[in-house]
Protein backbone atom coordinates (compact mmCIF):
# COMPACT_ATOMS: atom_id res chain seq x y z
CA UNK A 1 0.00 0.00 0.00
CA UNK A 2 1.71 3.40 -0.68
CA UNK A 3 1.66 5.73 1.62
CA UNK A 4 0.82 9.68 1.60
CA UNK A 5 3.15 11.39 -0.87
CA UNK A 6 5.08 14.07 0.73
CA UNK A 7 6.01 17.77 -0.31
CA UNK A 8 4.88 21.30 -0.80
CA UNK A 9 2.90 22.96 -3.52
CA UNK A 10 3.28 21.12 -7.19
CA UNK A 11 3.65 23.01 -10.12
CA UNK A 12 1.22 23.28 -12.84
CA UNK A 13 2.71 21.18 -15.63
CA UNK A 14 3.61 18.67 -13.06
CA UNK A 15 -0.04 18.32 -11.10
CA UNK A 16 -1.54 15.03 -10.21
CA UNK A 17 -4.63 15.02 -9.31
CA UNK A 18 -4.17 12.56 -6.72
CA UNK A 19 -1.97 14.96 -4.79
CA UNK A 20 -3.34 17.32 -2.42
CA UNK A 21 -1.45 21.30 -3.45
CA UNK A 22 -1.16 21.09 0.40
CA UNK A 23 -1.00 17.84 1.78
CA UNK A 24 -2.00 17.09 5.31
CA UNK A 25 0.14 16.02 7.86
CA UNK A 26 -1.05 12.84 8.51
CA UNK A 27 0.71 9.23 8.02
CA UNK A 28 -1.20 5.99 6.49
CA UNK A 29 -0.01 2.66 8.81
CA UNK A 30 -0.18 -0.73 7.85
CA UNK A 31 -3.89 -1.89 7.35
CA UNK A 32 -5.45 -5.13 9.64
CA UNK A 33 -8.73 -6.44 9.66
CA UNK A 34 -9.73 -8.21 12.92
CA UNK A 35 -12.47 -9.27 14.84
CA UNK A 36 -15.76 -7.60 15.29
CA UNK A 37 -14.70 -6.23 18.70
CA UNK A 38 -13.42 -2.66 19.51
CA UNK A 39 -11.77 -1.69 22.59
CA UNK A 40 -14.03 0.08 25.54
CA UNK A 41 -13.56 3.63 26.20
CA UNK A 42 -14.57 5.52 28.66
CA UNK A 43 -16.64 8.40 27.71
CA UNK A 44 -20.10 8.14 27.44
CA UNK A 45 -22.03 7.74 24.65
CA UNK A 46 -25.52 9.90 23.84
CA UNK A 47 -28.69 7.60 24.98
CA UNK A 48 -31.46 7.68 23.57
CA UNK A 49 -34.58 6.18 25.18
CA UNK A 50 -37.03 4.02 23.09
CA UNK A 51 -40.22 6.30 23.09
CA UNK A 52 -43.50 4.71 25.14
CA UNK A 53 -45.15 1.91 22.94
CA UNK A 54 -49.32 1.41 22.51
CA UNK A 55 -49.41 -2.14 21.99
CA UNK A 56 -53.17 -1.93 20.79
CA UNK A 57 -53.41 -3.54 17.35
CA UNK A 58 -53.28 -0.47 14.24
CA UNK A 59 -54.58 -1.62 10.44
CA UNK A 60 -51.20 -2.01 8.50
CA UNK A 61 -50.62 -0.81 5.07
CA UNK A 62 -49.48 -3.39 2.66
CA UNK A 63 -46.06 -2.22 2.86
CA UNK A 64 -45.50 -3.45 6.22
CA UNK A 65 -46.64 -7.17 5.99
CA UNK A 66 -45.03 -9.91 4.72
CA UNK A 67 -45.71 -11.46 0.98
CA UNK A 68 -48.00 -13.86 1.02
CA UNK A 69 -46.05 -16.51 -1.40
CA UNK A 70 -42.75 -17.61 -1.66
CA UNK A 71 -42.75 -17.14 -5.97
CA UNK A 72 -44.47 -15.85 -8.43
CA UNK A 73 -44.56 -14.83 -11.88
CA UNK A 74 -46.49 -13.21 -14.63
CA UNK A 75 -47.39 -10.66 -17.42
CA UNK A 76 -49.11 -7.50 -16.27
CA UNK A 77 -51.30 -5.34 -17.81
CA UNK A 78 -50.15 -1.81 -18.82
CA UNK A 79 -52.12 1.37 -18.31
CA UNK A 80 -50.21 4.05 -20.76
CA UNK A 81 -47.99 3.24 -22.73
CA UNK A 82 -43.89 1.56 -22.26
CA UNK A 83 -41.47 3.18 -24.69
CA UNK A 84 -40.37 1.03 -27.11
CA UNK A 85 -36.49 1.16 -26.27
CA UNK A 86 -36.89 0.25 -22.80
CA UNK A 87 -35.57 -3.17 -22.65
CA UNK A 88 -34.23 -5.21 -19.97
CA UNK A 89 -34.88 -6.06 -16.31
CA UNK A 90 -35.31 -4.14 -13.72
CA UNK A 91 -34.74 -5.62 -10.24
CA UNK A 92 -35.53 -4.59 -6.70
CA UNK A 93 -33.95 -6.37 -3.64
CA UNK A 94 -35.82 -5.87 0.13
CA UNK A 95 -36.85 -7.21 3.13
CA UNK A 96 -40.12 -8.65 2.10
CA UNK A 97 -41.20 -11.16 4.83
CA UNK A 98 -41.26 -9.90 8.64
CA UNK A 99 -42.22 -12.70 10.71
CA UNK A 100 -41.95 -16.16 11.28
CA UNK A 101 -45.32 -17.79 12.50
CA UNK A 102 -46.89 -15.18 14.99
CA UNK A 103 -43.27 -13.89 15.92
CA UNK A 104 -43.58 -10.31 14.38
CA UNK A 105 -39.87 -8.57 13.35
CA UNK A 106 -39.23 -5.08 14.79
CA UNK A 107 -37.18 -3.64 11.96
CA UNK A 108 -37.45 -2.37 8.69
CA UNK A 109 -34.14 -4.11 7.89
CA UNK A 110 -34.89 -7.42 9.73
CA UNK A 111 -36.84 -8.83 7.23
CA UNK A 112 -35.54 -11.87 4.90
CA UNK A 113 -34.86 -10.78 0.73
CA UNK A 114 -37.26 -10.74 -1.56
CA UNK A 115 -36.07 -10.24 -4.96
CA UNK A 116 -38.35 -7.95 -7.46
CA UNK A 117 -38.08 -7.92 -11.20
CA UNK A 118 -40.01 -6.20 -14.10
CA UNK A 119 -38.48 -7.48 -17.53
CA UNK A 120 -39.63 -4.92 -20.11
CA UNK A 121 -39.56 -6.34 -23.77
CA UNK A 122 -41.05 -4.93 -26.95
CA UNK A 123 -43.43 -3.07 -24.84
CA UNK A 124 -45.00 -6.10 -22.53
CA UNK A 125 -43.98 -6.64 -18.85
CA UNK A 126 -43.25 -9.69 -17.46
CA UNK A 127 -43.26 -9.19 -13.24
CA UNK A 128 -42.77 -11.64 -10.60
CA UNK A 129 -40.89 -12.18 -7.31
CA UNK A 130 -38.95 -14.72 -5.38
CA UNK A 131 -37.52 -15.02 -2.18
CA UNK A 132 -33.59 -15.20 -1.77
CA UNK A 133 -32.80 -18.79 -0.40
CA UNK A 134 -30.23 -17.11 2.22
CA UNK A 135 -29.01 -19.49 4.84
CA UNK A 136 -30.63 -17.60 7.58
CA UNK A 137 -33.60 -17.51 5.61
CA UNK A 138 -34.03 -21.89 4.88
CA UNK A 139 -32.88 -22.08 8.89
CA UNK A 140 -35.69 -19.62 9.74
CA UNK A 141 -38.35 -21.16 7.65
CA UNK A 142 -37.40 -24.71 8.84
CA UNK A 143 -37.01 -24.16 12.70
CA UNK A 144 -39.52 -21.57 12.76
CA UNK A 145 -37.79 -18.97 14.47
CA UNK A 146 -34.55 -16.49 14.04
CA UNK A 147 -31.77 -18.93 13.74
CA UNK A 148 -28.69 -15.41 12.80
CA UNK A 149 -28.25 -12.23 14.07
CA UNK A 150 -30.28 -9.82 11.87
CA UNK A 151 -30.33 -5.96 11.97
CA UNK A 152 -31.76 -6.07 15.59
CA UNK A 153 -33.27 -9.81 16.24
CA UNK A 154 -31.06 -12.33 17.67
CA UNK A 155 -31.58 -15.79 18.43
CA UNK A 156 -33.09 -16.89 21.74
CA UNK A 157 -30.79 -19.10 24.00
CA UNK A 158 -32.32 -21.66 26.49
CA UNK A 159 -29.77 -21.30 29.30
CA UNK A 160 -26.13 -19.13 30.13
CA UNK A 161 -23.97 -21.97 27.95
CA UNK A 162 -25.99 -21.70 25.10
CA UNK A 163 -25.90 -17.81 24.85
CA UNK A 164 -21.44 -17.95 25.73
CA UNK A 165 -22.00 -20.50 22.37
CA UNK A 166 -23.78 -18.10 21.00
CA UNK A 167 -21.36 -15.07 21.45
CA UNK A 168 -18.49 -17.50 20.56
CA UNK A 169 -20.40 -17.80 17.12
CA UNK A 170 -20.71 -13.92 17.02
CA UNK A 171 -17.07 -13.17 17.12
CA UNK A 172 -16.36 -15.88 14.42
CA UNK A 173 -19.00 -14.42 12.03
CA UNK A 174 -21.00 -18.02 12.35
CA UNK A 175 -23.84 -16.01 14.04
CA UNK A 176 -24.50 -13.18 11.41
CA UNK A 177 -26.66 -13.37 8.73
CA UNK A 178 -26.40 -14.08 5.65
CA UNK A 179 -30.05 -12.31 4.72
CA UNK A 180 -28.83 -10.84 1.44
CA UNK A 181 -32.02 -8.47 1.62
CA UNK A 182 -30.03 -4.79 1.08
CA UNK A 183 -29.10 -4.46 -2.58
CA UNK A 184 -28.85 -5.60 -5.72
CA UNK A 185 -26.00 -4.97 -8.43
CA UNK A 186 -24.56 -6.67 -11.85
CA UNK A 187 -21.61 -7.12 -11.80
CA UNK A 188 -18.86 -6.29 -14.56
CA UNK A 189 -19.02 -9.83 -16.08
CA UNK A 190 -22.98 -9.73 -15.69
CA UNK A 191 -22.97 -12.14 -12.53
CA UNK A 192 -25.65 -10.74 -10.28
CA UNK A 193 -25.42 -10.61 -6.53
CA UNK A 194 -27.75 -9.68 -4.07
CA UNK A 195 -26.38 -7.81 -1.01
CA UNK A 196 -26.39 -6.65 3.18
CA UNK A 197 -23.64 -5.51 5.49
CA UNK A 198 -22.07 -9.10 6.33
CA UNK A 199 -19.88 -9.79 4.11
CA UNK A 200 -21.12 -13.32 4.43
CA UNK A 201 -24.92 -11.77 3.00
CA UNK A 202 -23.27 -12.06 -1.07
CA UNK A 203 -25.80 -14.13 -2.87
CA UNK A 204 -25.61 -14.59 -6.79
CA UNK A 205 -28.70 -14.61 -7.89
CA UNK A 206 -30.46 -15.67 -11.56
CA UNK A 207 -31.52 -12.53 -12.78
CA UNK A 208 -33.99 -14.30 -14.99
CA UNK A 209 -35.65 -16.85 -12.95
CA UNK A 210 -34.50 -14.70 -9.62
CA UNK A 211 -33.23 -18.25 -8.46
CA UNK A 212 -30.27 -18.25 -5.76
CA UNK A 213 -27.24 -19.84 -7.48
CA UNK A 214 -25.18 -20.27 -4.16
CA UNK A 215 -22.76 -17.98 -2.00
CA UNK A 216 -20.61 -15.02 -3.84
CA UNK A 217 -17.07 -16.37 -2.05
CA UNK A 218 -14.37 -13.20 -1.95
CA UNK A 219 -11.00 -15.75 -2.58
CA UNK A 220 -8.45 -13.20 -1.01
CA UNK A 221 -7.15 -13.29 2.76
CA UNK A 222 -8.56 -9.57 3.70
CA UNK A 223 -10.99 -11.04 6.15
CA UNK A 224 -13.25 -8.99 8.24
CA UNK A 225 -17.01 -9.78 8.59
CA UNK A 226 -18.72 -6.09 7.40
CA UNK A 227 -18.15 -4.02 4.78
CA UNK A 228 -20.33 -1.54 3.03
CA UNK A 229 -23.78 -2.32 1.61
CA UNK A 230 -23.31 -0.10 -0.99
CA UNK A 231 -20.36 -0.98 -3.58
CA UNK A 232 -19.99 1.45 -6.21
CA UNK A 233 -20.00 -0.97 -9.68
CA UNK A 234 -19.23 -0.47 -13.00
CA UNK A 235 -18.29 -2.60 -16.07
CA UNK A 236 -14.77 -1.84 -15.21
CA UNK A 237 -14.45 -2.54 -11.42
CA UNK A 238 -16.16 -2.86 -8.06
CA UNK A 239 -14.86 -0.48 -5.13
CA UNK A 240 -16.10 -0.85 -1.56
CA UNK A 241 -14.88 0.00 2.10
CA UNK A 242 -14.52 -2.44 4.98
CA UNK A 243 -14.36 -1.02 8.21
CA UNK A 244 -11.91 -2.06 10.76
CA UNK A 245 -13.44 -2.42 14.32
CA UNK A 246 -10.61 -2.98 16.25
CA UNK A 247 -7.86 -0.70 14.89
CA UNK A 248 -10.62 2.25 13.91
CA UNK A 249 -10.18 2.79 10.44
CA UNK A 250 -11.38 1.54 6.98
CA UNK A 251 -9.76 -0.32 4.44
CA UNK A 252 -10.37 0.70 0.46
CA UNK A 253 -10.51 -1.57 -1.69
CA UNK A 254 -10.85 -2.71 -5.72
CA UNK A 255 -12.32 -5.84 -7.75
CA UNK A 256 -11.80 -6.47 -10.89
CA UNK A 257 -14.50 -8.14 -13.81
CA UNK A 258 -14.65 -11.64 -13.19
CA UNK A 259 -12.84 -12.03 -10.34
CA UNK A 260 -13.49 -12.76 -6.76
CA UNK A 261 -10.72 -11.28 -5.14
CA UNK A 262 -10.09 -7.52 -3.68
CA UNK A 263 -7.14 -5.65 -3.76
CA UNK A 264 -6.26 -3.05 -1.08
CA UNK A 265 -6.09 0.48 -2.65
CA UNK A 266 -5.33 2.33 0.79
CA UNK A 267 -6.68 2.71 4.83
CA UNK A 268 -8.19 5.57 6.21
CA UNK A 269 -7.08 5.86 9.83
CA UNK A 270 -10.30 7.62 11.87
CA UNK A 271 -9.58 10.69 13.78
CA UNK A 272 -12.28 10.34 16.14
CA UNK A 273 -13.75 7.99 18.22
CA UNK A 274 -13.70 4.45 19.60
CA UNK A 275 -14.77 2.96 16.37
CA UNK A 276 -15.27 3.73 12.95
CA UNK A 277 -18.30 5.39 11.97
CA UNK A 278 -21.22 3.54 10.68
CA UNK A 279 -20.72 3.40 6.71
CA UNK A 280 -23.78 2.45 4.69
CA UNK A 281 -22.90 4.10 1.41
CA UNK A 282 -19.86 6.27 0.10
CA UNK A 283 -19.19 8.10 -3.33
CA UNK A 284 -16.27 8.68 -5.41
CA UNK A 285 -15.15 11.07 -7.95
CA UNK A 286 -13.20 10.69 -11.32
CA UNK A 287 -9.67 10.38 -9.17
CA UNK A 288 -11.00 10.15 -5.82
CA UNK A 289 -13.06 7.82 -3.21
CA UNK A 290 -14.03 10.02 -0.60
CA UNK A 291 -14.80 7.77 3.21
CA UNK A 292 -17.11 9.15 5.39
CA UNK A 293 -16.74 9.21 9.12
CA UNK A 294 -19.84 9.51 10.65
CA UNK A 295 -20.12 10.03 14.55
CA UNK A 296 -23.03 7.23 14.45
CA UNK A 297 -20.31 4.95 15.53
CA UNK A 298 -20.20 0.79 15.39
CA UNK A 299 -20.32 0.15 19.20
CA UNK A 300 -19.37 -4.07 20.22
CA UNK A 301 -21.08 -3.36 23.84
CA UNK A 302 -24.53 -2.72 21.71
CA UNK A 303 -24.09 -5.78 19.39
CA UNK A 304 -23.09 -8.00 22.49
CA UNK A 305 -26.36 -7.35 23.63
CA UNK A 306 -29.57 -10.11 23.78
CA UNK A 307 -31.74 -7.32 22.78
CA UNK A 308 -31.70 -4.09 21.23
CA UNK A 309 -31.09 -0.62 21.82
CA UNK A 310 -32.21 2.37 20.24
CA UNK A 311 -29.59 2.85 18.05
CA UNK A 312 -29.14 -1.28 17.68
CA UNK A 313 -25.16 -1.90 16.86
CA UNK A 314 -24.57 1.89 16.70
CA UNK A 315 -24.04 4.52 19.74
CA UNK A 316 -24.39 8.58 18.96
CA UNK A 317 -20.92 10.23 19.59
CA UNK A 318 -20.99 13.87 19.23
CA UNK A 319 -18.16 14.18 21.13
CA UNK A 320 -16.22 12.43 18.33
CA UNK A 321 -16.76 14.62 16.08
CA UNK A 322 -17.14 13.80 12.13
CA UNK A 323 -14.94 13.68 8.94
CA UNK A 324 -14.84 13.27 5.06
CA UNK A 325 -11.91 11.59 3.97
CA UNK A 326 -10.57 12.46 0.33
CA UNK A 327 -8.19 9.22 -1.14
CA UNK A 328 -6.55 8.94 -4.93
CA UNK A 329 -7.76 5.70 -6.36
CA UNK A 330 -5.27 5.38 -8.47
CA UNK A 331 -1.88 5.22 -5.64
CA UNK A 332 -4.18 4.89 -2.01
CA UNK A 333 -2.62 8.64 -0.91
CA UNK A 334 -4.88 10.14 1.23
CA UNK A 335 -5.20 13.69 -0.17
CA UNK A 336 -7.60 15.52 2.62
CA UNK A 337 -9.00 14.38 5.62
CA UNK A 338 -11.39 17.35 7.36
CA UNK A 339 -13.68 17.84 10.03
CA UNK A 340 -17.04 18.42 8.98
CA UNK A 341 -20.37 19.86 10.79
CA UNK A 342 -22.19 16.37 12.39
CA UNK A 343 -24.31 14.48 9.88
CA UNK A 344 -26.25 11.27 9.47
CA UNK A 345 -26.96 9.58 6.50
CA UNK A 346 -27.45 6.02 4.78
CA UNK A 347 -27.45 7.20 1.12
CA UNK A 348 -24.69 8.89 -0.88
CA UNK A 349 -25.70 10.53 -4.20
CA UNK A 350 -22.80 11.08 -6.55
CA UNK A 351 -19.58 13.51 -5.72
CA UNK A 352 -17.47 14.99 -8.06
CA UNK A 353 -14.00 17.51 -8.43
CA UNK A 354 -14.30 21.10 -8.26
CA UNK A 355 -11.80 22.95 -10.49
CA UNK A 356 -10.42 26.43 -10.87
CA UNK A 357 -10.01 28.78 -13.85
CA UNK A 358 -6.08 27.01 -14.66
CA UNK A 359 -7.71 23.40 -14.44
CA UNK A 360 -6.22 22.34 -10.41
CA UNK A 361 -8.68 20.39 -8.71
CA UNK A 362 -9.42 22.25 -5.75
CA UNK A 363 -12.19 20.82 -3.93
CA UNK A 364 -14.47 17.65 -3.80
CA UNK A 365 -18.80 18.41 -3.75
CA UNK A 366 -20.40 15.08 -2.09
CA UNK A 367 -23.87 15.19 -1.81
CA UNK A 368 -26.20 12.67 0.25
CA UNK A 369 -29.23 12.31 2.01
CA UNK A 370 -28.85 13.74 5.38
CA UNK A 371 -31.51 13.39 8.14
CA UNK A 372 -30.20 16.42 10.06
CA UNK A 373 -27.74 14.50 12.70
CA UNK A 374 -30.84 13.44 14.10
CA UNK A 375 -30.00 9.71 15.21
CA UNK A 376 -33.60 9.09 15.89
CA UNK A 377 -33.96 8.19 12.50
CA UNK A 378 -33.07 4.68 12.90
CA UNK A 379 -35.95 4.13 15.88
CA UNK A 380 -38.98 5.68 13.14
CA UNK A 381 -38.01 2.76 11.21
CA UNK A 382 -39.12 0.42 13.31
CA UNK A 383 -42.03 -1.28 12.00
CA UNK A 384 -44.44 -0.49 15.35
CA UNK A 385 -43.95 2.92 14.29
CA UNK A 386 -44.26 2.27 10.83
CA UNK A 387 -46.98 0.37 11.29
CA UNK A 388 -48.92 3.23 13.40
CA UNK A 389 -49.19 6.57 12.21
CA UNK A 390 -48.53 9.21 14.21
CA UNK A 391 -47.58 12.69 15.07
CA UNK A 392 -45.50 12.02 17.41
CA UNK A 393 -43.86 8.93 15.02
CA UNK A 394 -43.57 11.78 12.31
CA UNK A 395 -41.00 11.68 9.57
CA UNK A 396 -37.73 13.25 10.99
CA UNK A 397 -36.43 16.00 8.43
CA UNK A 398 -33.88 15.55 6.18
CA UNK A 399 -32.50 17.47 3.43
CA UNK A 400 -30.13 17.27 0.30
CA UNK A 401 -26.57 17.89 2.33
CA UNK A 402 -23.68 18.77 0.37
CA UNK A 403 -20.30 18.85 1.12
CA UNK A 404 -17.63 20.84 0.40
CA UNK A 405 -14.18 18.94 0.85
CA UNK A 406 -11.32 21.37 0.51
CA UNK A 407 -7.83 19.63 -1.00
CA UNK A 408 -5.77 23.18 0.10
CA UNK A 409 -4.24 21.35 3.31
CA UNK A 410 -6.91 23.23 5.72
CA UNK A 411 -8.99 21.14 8.28
CA UNK A 412 -12.47 22.22 8.03
CA UNK A 413 -14.87 21.24 5.32
CA UNK A 414 -18.49 22.14 5.01
CA UNK A 415 -22.24 20.76 4.73
CA UNK A 416 -25.31 22.87 3.90
CA UNK A 417 -28.42 22.34 2.35
CA UNK A 418 -27.92 22.06 -1.60
CA UNK A 419 -31.81 23.78 -1.87
CA UNK A 420 -34.37 24.66 0.23
CA UNK A 421 -35.70 20.91 1.98
CA UNK A 422 -39.22 22.65 1.76
CA UNK A 423 -38.76 21.86 -1.60
CA UNK A 424 -39.42 18.13 -1.17
CA UNK A 425 -41.29 18.12 1.95
CA UNK A 426 -38.15 17.78 4.20
CA UNK A 427 -37.84 14.41 3.55
CA UNK A 428 -35.08 12.81 1.51
CA UNK A 429 -33.44 9.01 1.01
CA UNK A 430 -33.64 6.49 -1.40
CA UNK A 431 -31.45 7.74 -4.00
CA UNK A 432 -30.39 7.32 -8.31
CA UNK A 433 -29.48 9.52 -10.83
CA UNK A 434 -28.23 9.17 -14.21
CA UNK A 435 -25.04 6.66 -13.96
CA UNK A 436 -23.65 8.24 -17.17
CA UNK A 437 -22.19 11.18 -14.56
CA UNK A 438 -20.84 9.07 -11.96
CA UNK A 439 -18.23 10.74 -9.85
CA UNK A 440 -19.22 13.75 -12.03
CA UNK A 441 -20.90 17.14 -12.10
CA UNK A 442 -24.34 16.48 -12.62
CA UNK A 443 -27.92 18.60 -12.27
CA UNK A 444 -30.62 15.98 -11.65
CA UNK A 445 -31.35 12.99 -8.89
CA UNK A 446 -34.02 11.33 -8.07
CA UNK A 447 -35.32 10.18 -4.56
CA UNK A 448 -38.22 9.87 -2.01
CA UNK A 449 -39.42 13.11 -0.34
CA UNK A 450 -42.43 13.53 1.73
CA UNK A 451 -46.02 15.30 1.35
CA UNK A 452 -46.24 15.99 5.40
CA UNK A 453 -48.17 14.84 8.18
CA UNK A 454 -46.45 11.17 7.14
CA UNK A 455 -44.45 8.77 8.90
CA UNK A 456 -42.42 7.71 5.75
CA UNK A 457 -40.90 9.10 2.99
CA UNK A 458 -44.17 9.07 0.88
CA UNK A 459 -43.24 11.17 -2.44
CA UNK A 460 -40.76 10.26 -5.40
CA UNK A 461 -38.97 13.82 -5.93
CA UNK A 462 -36.68 15.15 -8.76
CA UNK A 463 -34.26 17.38 -7.65
CA UNK A 464 -32.71 20.05 -9.85
CA UNK A 465 -29.14 20.63 -8.02
CA UNK A 466 -28.97 23.85 -10.66
CA UNK A 467 -32.42 25.41 -10.55
CA UNK A 468 -32.42 24.29 -6.38
CA UNK A 469 -36.30 23.27 -7.54
CA UNK A 470 -38.08 19.90 -6.74
CA UNK A 471 -40.56 18.22 -9.00
CA UNK A 472 -42.87 15.87 -6.71
CA UNK A 473 -45.01 12.50 -7.58
CA UNK A 474 -47.80 12.13 -5.03
CA UNK A 475 -50.35 9.60 -4.46
CA UNK A 476 -52.70 9.45 -1.36
CA UNK A 477 -51.86 6.84 0.99
CA UNK A 478 -49.52 5.29 -1.43
CA UNK A 479 -45.74 4.02 -0.77
CA UNK A 480 -43.01 4.52 -3.47
CA UNK A 481 -39.89 2.66 -2.97
CA UNK A 482 -36.61 3.87 -4.90
CA UNK A 483 -36.97 5.75 -8.28
CA UNK A 484 -34.57 3.99 -10.41
CA UNK A 485 -33.35 6.07 -13.27
CA UNK A 486 -32.83 4.16 -16.62
CA UNK A 487 -31.73 6.68 -19.45
CA UNK A 488 -33.13 6.34 -23.25
CA UNK A 489 -30.39 4.90 -25.45
CA UNK A 490 -28.40 7.46 -26.91
CA UNK A 491 -29.81 10.40 -25.06
CA UNK A 492 -27.73 13.51 -24.65
CA UNK A 493 -29.45 14.99 -21.83
CA UNK A 494 -28.87 14.02 -18.48
CA UNK A 495 -32.83 13.45 -17.91
CA UNK A 496 -33.64 11.59 -21.00
CA UNK A 497 -34.84 8.53 -19.71
CA UNK A 498 -37.40 6.90 -17.31
CA UNK A 499 -38.18 6.51 -13.34
CA UNK A 500 -39.28 3.14 -12.16
CA UNK A 501 -40.75 2.65 -8.88
CA UNK A 502 -42.78 0.22 -7.39
CA UNK A 503 -45.04 1.61 -5.15
CA UNK A 504 -47.19 -0.30 -2.43
CA UNK A 505 -50.98 1.36 -2.37
CA UNK A 506 -53.72 2.35 0.17
CA UNK A 507 -55.87 -0.30 -0.42
CA UNK A 508 -53.43 -3.65 -0.53
CA UNK A 509 -52.23 -3.33 -4.24
CA UNK A 510 -48.83 -2.99 -5.42
CA UNK A 511 -48.02 -1.63 -8.91
CA UNK A 512 -44.93 -0.65 -10.99
CA UNK A 513 -44.87 3.12 -12.03
CA UNK A 514 -42.96 4.60 -14.68
CA UNK A 515 -42.32 8.46 -14.51
CA UNK A 516 -41.08 10.30 -17.57
CA UNK A 517 -37.51 11.62 -16.49
CA UNK A 518 -37.91 14.86 -17.67
CA UNK A 519 -40.79 15.96 -17.29
CA UNK A 520 -41.48 13.86 -14.05
CA UNK A 521 -45.12 13.02 -15.23
CA UNK A 522 -46.79 9.30 -15.25
CA UNK A 523 -46.18 7.57 -18.40
CA UNK A 524 -47.30 4.35 -17.30
CA UNK A 525 -48.13 1.53 -14.46
CA UNK A 526 -49.18 -2.07 -14.17
CA UNK A 527 -50.44 -3.67 -11.18
CA UNK A 528 -49.66 -7.10 -9.63
CA UNK A 529 -52.18 -9.10 -8.59
CA UNK A 530 -50.98 -9.15 -5.37
CA UNK A 531 -49.68 -6.53 -2.77
CA UNK A 532 -46.20 -5.05 -2.74
CA UNK A 533 -43.88 -5.06 0.57
CA UNK A 534 -41.67 -2.05 0.54
CA UNK A 535 -38.95 -2.55 -0.97
CA UNK A 536 -35.06 -1.28 -0.73
CA UNK A 537 -32.70 -0.97 -3.46
CA UNK A 538 -32.72 -2.11 -7.52
CA UNK A 539 -30.49 -2.63 -10.29
CA UNK A 540 -30.60 -2.62 -14.21
CA UNK A 541 -29.54 -5.01 -16.50
CA UNK A 542 -30.23 -4.14 -20.33
CA UNK A 543 -30.99 -6.32 -22.78
CA UNK A 544 -28.14 -7.92 -25.01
Amino acid sequence: MASMAAGSCISFKAYNPCLPLHPPKRSVSNFTIRSIASPIRPSPPVVVPFPNIDTSTPPTHVAWTSIRQDQWEGQLSIQGQLPRWLNGTYLRNGPGVWNIGNYNFRHLFDGYATIVKLQFEDGRLIAGHRQIESNAYKAAMKNQKVCYREFSEVPKTDNFLAYVGELANLFSGVSLTDNANTGVVKLGDSRVVCLTETQKGSIIINPSTLETMGKFEYSDSLGGLIHSAHPIVTDSEFLTLLPDLLNPGYLVVRMEPGSNERKVIGRVNCKGGPAPGWVHSFPVTENYVVVPEMPLRYCAQNLLRAEPTPLYKFEWRPESKAFMHVMCKASGNIVASVEVPLFITFHFINAYEERDEKGRITAVIADCCEHNANPLILDRLRLHNLRRFSLKHALPDARVGRFRIPLDGSGHGKLEAALDPDEHGRGMDMCSFNPAYLGKKYRYAYACGAKRPCNFPNTLTKIDLVKKKAKNWYESGAIPSEPFFVARPGATEEDDGVVISMVSGKNGEGYALLLDGSTFEEIARAKFPYGLPYGLHGCWIPKN
